[in-house]
């Protein structure tokens, strides 16, 4: 093999349509894009959602609530996900499950539910704790506490 010997596998490499070249070239005098309208012209690009004038369908659609920017985003963590990433006697706040990569640097707010069997006595810091879960918790020996409020500005 040499370099002077290389080309393409077979079928790779196509030739470019030729429009608007006379009529035995199957693509001579409109060149493929019809007859008339703003299709037909150069420089046209359909805008997105647009149905010819109708009413497009987001518009025609009743809109329903809104989302709050201003809203704590939250997590909810379960008990199963605290017995297989902590050991025995550990914290599990926001910051030990930012540093375990448990919850991403977004989540401002954690809740811990009672889904799982808890294996171990930890000291949890939460901003809510389901009653499920606070009897699983103090039945192991741990502690809960709500995290220091943050002053408000």
């Amino acid at each position: 093999m040499k370099l002077n010997e290389l080309k393409p596998a077979e079928g790779a490499v196509k030739n470019r349509k030729r429009v608007g070249r006379g009529p035995g070239s199957g693509t001579g005098k409109t060149s493929g894009a019809g007859e008339k309208g703003q299709k037909s012209r150069r420089g046209y690009s359909g805008k997105r959602g647009f149905e010819g004038g109708q009413m497009p369908l987001h518009r025609r659609l009743p809109k329903r609530g809104f989302t709050n920017v201003h809203a704590a985003i939250s997590k909810e963590i379960g008990l199963e996900v605290i017995s297989n990433n902590f050991q025995d006697g550990e914290t599990v706040s926001l910051s030990t499950l930012r540093d375990k990569k448990l919850i991403n640097s977004s989540i401002k707010k954690i809740i811990v539910l009672a889904s799982g069997e808890l294996s171990l006595k930890v000291n949890v810091v939460a901003d809510r704790v389901t009653k499920g879960a606070r009897e699983a918790i103090l039945a192991k020996g741990g502690t809960i506490e709500e995290p220091a409020a943050k002053p408000v500005q």
